[in-house]
C-alpha cells in the first residue's frame, strides 16, 4: 500500500514522502495513529501544493534574512555601562544587551536567541559578535562597551 507520511518514521521516511509499506503496518500502525495518510490522488496534489507553498516561504524567509544581513554586517553598536574602574565591568554584557543594543539603534528587533557569545564580555572595549539570521546566513557585528564611572 502506498501513503504520504505526515511525520519522520525511523526506517520508513520523511514527512511528505510518499512510502510503500506493507498493508498489515499501514491499516495497524500509520493509518490509526495518524501518522499516514493513503496516497490517493487527491492526497498527493494536497502534499505538493503544501510543499509549493513551504518553498515559498522558506525562499521569502532567505531573502529576509538576507537583507537584514546587509543592514548589519559590519556595523558597529555602542553599550554603556558602569565600571569598577579600569576596564572591568559591574557584571557583564550579555546577548539580551546586545540585542537591546542593536533594536535601540535600527528600530528592527533581534532576537536574543540569535546572537552568538561564547562567554559574555566583561571588559571595556571592541568584541566582534556573530548574529544568525537564518541556519546558513549570518552577520557580523562589532559591540564597543564604554564604562562610566
Amino acid at each position: 500500500m502506498k501513503v504520504i507520511l505526515k511525520e519522520d518514521i525511523k526506517g520508513t521516511g520523511k514527512a511528505g514522502d510518499i512510502v510503500k509499506v506493507s498493508d498489515g503496518f499501514a491499516r495497524n500502525q500509520l493509518l490509526p495513529k495518524n501518522l499516514a495518510v493513503e496516497a490517493t490522488k487527491a492526497n498527493i496534489k494536497a502534499i505538493e501544493r503544501q510543499k509549493a507553498a513551504n518553498e515559498e516561504k522558506v525562499a521569502l524567509e532567505k531573502e529576509e534574512a538576507n537583507r537584514q544581513k546587509k543592514e548589519l554586517e559590519g556595523k558597529k553598536f555602542v553599550i554603556k555601562t558602569k565600571t569598577g574602574g579600569g576596564d572591568k565591568l559591574f557584571g557583564s554584557i550579555t546577548s539580551m544587551n546586545v540585542a537591546e543594543a542593536i533594536t535601540k539603534e535600527t528600530g528592527k528587533e533581534i532576537d536574543k536567541k540569535k546572537i552568538v557569545l561564547d562567554k559574555p564580555i566583561k571588559n571595556t572595549g571592541i568584541t566582534e559578535v556573530q548574529i544568525k539570521l537564518y541556519p546558513e546566513i549570518s552577520a557580523n557585528v562589532k559591540i564597543e562597551v564604554i564604562g562610566e564611572e
